[in-house]
């Protein structure tokens, strides 16, 4: 197939997810247009028909867009209040990120103790570390890649899809979601002035996410795009001696949310589940008491601290960084403290769970050598 069919079924499939984005935003959802899509983009990609051929998904082009969009409107956002929010709770956090990896580990035994998959499996698979990250470690040590990736999978599914409409349905008010929804769809008047410094944005968070992909940041697209965008509207603003305003309006937003749903939704196919029905159950299950744990954890923090339910559980939760950043942006959560937390997860994961997984292997191997 040459590029220009793939690209035109890369645009019929996103257009075509965006329905359902369109639809569920009718609801006055603010998180609308993701969920819609991503949920429309899963059918398509399950029941794959052939006139969008989407067994390999889409082009990663596509979400990188969607997450560079994202990193802009985050990178408008950060300023020293967020450091300082950071700092003031750092205990809250470090309890939080001591959590996350408590829970893991044990959702992690739960899937080994109970299924067929050995240890190492079950506890990379179940480890909120990224859906890019965890599968290349589980690699290297000899687990089961395809069953890791296809557990990972699930956990960004639900994260996606529980999290976002609990949040908005339940935790926020009738009120704040309606104010919410009206600021965020009140863009800024257009000025040529802001078209030029949103083209300015546009280069640094492009220059931002290239670097972040050669430092091997995680979610470069979104994270390397948000620092390049800060520093730019930093160093602008202190030379110009005022706040620099980009015309970035709410459109944008909404197509970054279509994109990633888009682009996440393809990655889902029907054979991924094919004898793995017992597996799957309890991966399913383990995800959402984790889910469940994390949000009775982030209500104790937002109790003892400043910080919002709503900021508390996005920043916790075991989902993507973009998906939780985006859902934050959408829901007027501190989407800036929100990234940070999730990066801050993804590094403490990646840098404390593969030593922990050695350290249970090498006692289970010693006690099935005493025993024996």
């Amino acid at each position: 197939m040459n590029k220009n069919n793939i690209f035109l079924r890369n645009m019929m499939f996103i257009l075509i997810s965006s329905i359902g984005g369109y639809l569920l935003s009718l609801t006055g959802l603010s998180i609308g247009w993701m969920i819609g899509s991503l949920i429309v983009a899963t059918l398509l990609s399950y029941r794959k028909p052939n006139f969008l051929q989407t067994k390999q998904g889409i082009s990663k082009f596509w979400i990188c867009i969607g997450q560079c969009l994202l990193g802009i409107e985050l990178g408008q956002k950060i300023n020293l209040s967020v450091m300082n929010v950071f700092m003031e709770n750092s205990l809250a956090i470090i309890f939080m990120l001591i959590m996350s990896i408590v829970f893991s580990i044990l959702s992690g035994y739960v899937l080994w103790k109970f299924s067929k998959t050995d240890m190492l499996t079950s506890f990379y698979g179940t480890a909120p570390g990224g859906l890019t990250a965890m599968p290349s470690i589980a690699e290297e040590v000899g687990a089961n890649t395809a069953i890791v990736s296809i557990i990972q999978t699930i956990r960004v599914f639900l994260v996606i899809l529980m999290i976002p409409m609990i949040v908005s349905y339940l935790l926020v008010t009738p009120h704040h979601a309606a104010a919410g929804n009206g600021s965020m769809m009140a863009g800024p008047e257009f000025q040529f002035t802001q078209l030029l410094w949103t083209f300015a944005l546009v280069f640094a968070a492009c220059g931002g996410a290239i670097l972040g992909e050669k430092l091997k940041l995680p979610a470069p697209w979104t994270i390397g795009s948000m620092l390049g965008v800060a520093l730019f509207q930093t160093a602008g603003s202190s030379i110009a001696g005022h706040d620099m305003v980009a015309w970035w309006p709410h459109t944008f937003m909404v197509l970054a949310q279509i994109l990633i749903a888009a682009s996440i939704g393809a990655m889902f196919h029907k054979e991924m589940l094919i004898g793995l029905g017992k597996i799957v159950n309890l991966a399913l299950i383990c995800t959402v008491g984790f889910i469940l744990a994390m949000f009775g954890c982030s209500f104790i923090v937002s109790e003892l601290t400043e910080i919002t339910f709503v900021t508390a559980t996005l920043a916790f939760a075991p989902g993507g960084i973009a998906e939780m950043a985006t859902t934050s942006v959408l829901l007027n959560g501190d989407s800036t403290f929100v990234v940070a937390v999730q990066v801050l997860r993804i590094f403490v994961v990646l840098l404390f769970l593969p030593p922990c997984f050695k350290l249970i292997e090498h006692y289970e191997k010693k006690k099935v050598g005493l025993s024996s």
